[in-house]
This record gives structure tokens, C-alpha cells and sequence, in this order.
């Protein structure tokens, strides 16, 4: 999640499957008194989509993605049953479709849309040049990279999406990916092993 400077605040990935997890989320918005005004999926894998409908019924938000991501977002139903994830809440209908070069704006910030495709066919970043922060998704990790094994996924594309949307940032930008710790993009060029 992201917040501006007053209390609106912009809900990314909600990818909550379990009710403690919901309810952390709840207790977050309500601990620091935030109003959710938006939606959006870097992409639509499961993992990415899980509290969709969710935060539909607290808040009254539909997703917005990139229009490439469509189909995956149509197969996450089916994904959950073959993965044998009993309950899945399909996620409501799209809002508006993001485009490459769009600007969000949370109060006095804003978020570059690029778009990153590799891992997912519509996979977007967030890139906030005031702060140098990038909410990344799953494109890069910390020494790491986004699998390109499911459908729709290229790892030729997701190495160029890397070097031609992040790697010309500069080194002290910080990187939050959708799994585990934050890196910074100096880090990644000196570091990671897929992008020497």
C-alpha cells in the first residue's frame, strides 16, 4: 500500500488469502485512519489477485491493471483449482485498463506507469522519481528475478523489460518486489546474476 500525504492511500497486490491476513490489512487502514481511493494490479497472477473482491466489498474498489494482463487475470480461477487452492474469490471487473507513461497521483506524489513484461504479458512498475522508489511486482528480486515459467511468461522479454525500464534509473532508487526484501537498483546491476 501506498499513501500520500493526507490520508488517501492506493492498495496494491492485495494478494490476502487467509482472514488474518485481511484483517491486517483492515487494522492497518484503520490504525492510521486511511481511506483506499484505488485499486491497481502490477499484474495478475494469483498471489497478486487473492484480496481483490475483498477490498471490492470493504472499500468499494475495482483493479485496474494493464489491458495484456486480461487473460491472466480470466485464468485465476482455473490457476487456484489447479493448484488445488480450495475458495477463490474471483476478483470483480476491471475498473480502467493502465497504460505505459500514465501518471498516478496520490496528493502531492506521483508514480510513473512502465510497463515490464516478462514475468506476466502485462506486468507494470511504479516508479516515484522524488522519492526513487519503485514498487516493482515480481520483475526483479534481490539477486533475483521474476519466474517466466507460467503461461505468458518470456525470460528474453522479462531481461530486456529490466534493462530498458529499471536500469536506467539511477543506483540509489529502492526496489520493493512483491516477495521478500527490498533492493536497490545499484544493487542489482553489481549483483545479480541474470543481469550481468
Amino acid at each position: 500500500m501506498i499513501e500520500g500525504d493526507g490520508k488517501e492511500a492506493i492498495i496494491i497486490d492485495p494478494g490476502m488469502y487467509y482472514q488474518e491476513e485481511k484483517e491486517n490489512l483492515q487494522g492497518f487502514i484503520h490504525q492510521h485512519q486511511l481511506k483506499p481511493v484505488r485499486l491497481i494490479n502490477t499484474h495478475c497472477h494469483l498471489d497478486h489477485v487473492f484480496g481483490n473482491a475483498f477490498v471490492y466489498r470493504e472499500y468499494g474498489l475495482q483493479p485496474e491493471y494493464h489491458v495484456l494482463d486480461e487473460p491472466t487475470m480470466a485464468l485465476a480461477p482455473k490457476s487456484a483449482e489447479l493448484y488445488g487452492i480450495p475458495g477463490f474469490d474471483p476478483s470483480p471487473e476491471v475498473l480502467k485498463y493502465l497504460e505505459s507513461e500514465q501518471t498516478i497521483k496520490l496528493g502531492n506524489n506521483s508514480f510513473e506507469i512502465r510497463f515490464c513484461p516478462g514475468h506476466a504479458p502485462g506486468h507494470i512498475v511504479l516508479i516515484n522519481h522524488e522519492q526513487k522508489i519503485v514498487i516493482g511486482g515480481d520483475v526483479l528480486f534481490k539477486g533475483s528475478i521474476g519466474r517466466t515459467d507460467l503461461p505468458g511468461g518470456n525470460y528474453d522479454q522479462l531481461i530486456e523489460s529490466i534493462k530498458s525500464q529499471l536500469f536506467d534509473l539511477q543506483d540509489d532508487f529502492v526496489v520493493y518486489s512483491g516477495h521478500g526484501e527490498e533492493t536497490t537498483i545499484g544493487y542489482e546491476k553489481k549483483h545479480n546474476p541474470f543481469l550481468r
